[in-house]
């Protein structure tokens, strides 16, 4: 393996190591670890729960495959959430390609179903009191999440909703520090309009 990841404090490594000599249950610690954060990434890009909980599935899936081609140049989990993030683009463009993109599926958060990664991963937890309230906020916030860009909403949710630093997003979208700056800012923007005008 790469030392350069090991000093960089990837966490992942052992796990990662065992499952790439066959060891089946050190991948269910990867998952556990990086599920809910996984499932998040592709909810806020994909604005469906039960897509999101699909693409996460279909990640987790094509991770375990191509895990031997992991080579540690970078950390496992920017690997890992560069993997969820194409998959969550694919999926948009054959939603919008069907013309299946309906709406905003927080109410299916409820839903799970045996045998998925979801059954574990909840996005976010509700009190009772204010339940209906913060729906409707949730909503419209991810409305307007889904109305931006595909390129400025990724740096958005990467950035200020799963709390990335730039270094990190770069090496995950394969761009420069620069360019995910300049999206990010010009999604705060137009995220800031959307708002404003739902306000």
């Amino acid at each position: 393996m790469n030392t350069r990841a090991k000093t960089a404090g990837d966490e992942d490594l052992e796990y990662v190591t065992l499952c790439q000599k066959g060891d089946t249950e050190a991948f269910d610690v990867v998952v556990e670890r990086h599920q809910k954060k996984m499932l998040n990434i592709a909810y806020r890009m994909i604005g469906d729960y039960d897509e999101a909980c699909d693409v996460t599935q279909e990640a987790f899936v094509a991770a375990y495959k191509s895990i031997r081609q992991f080579k540690a140049e970078a950390k496992f989990s920017t690997w890992l959430y560069r993997i969820v993030v194409n998959y969550s683009k694919n999926r948009l463009k054959q939603l919008s390609s069907r013309s299946r993109r309906e709406g905003f599926s927080i109410d299916n958060a409820g839903n799970m179903q045996d045998g998925r990664v979801c059954d574990q991963a909840m996005i976010h937890e509700n009190n009772p009191g204010t339940q209906m309230e913060q729906r409707e906020r949730e909503a419209h916030v991810q409305k307007c999440i889904s109305a931006l860009d595909e390129e400025y909403r990724e740096a958005l949710v990467l950035r200020d909703i799963q709390g990335f630093s730039y270094e990190e997003i770069s090496a995950i979208l394969k761009v420069p520090d620069g360019t995910v700056k300049s999206r990010l800012s010009r999604a705060r923007n137009a995220l800031k309009d959307c708002l404003q005008k739902g306000s």
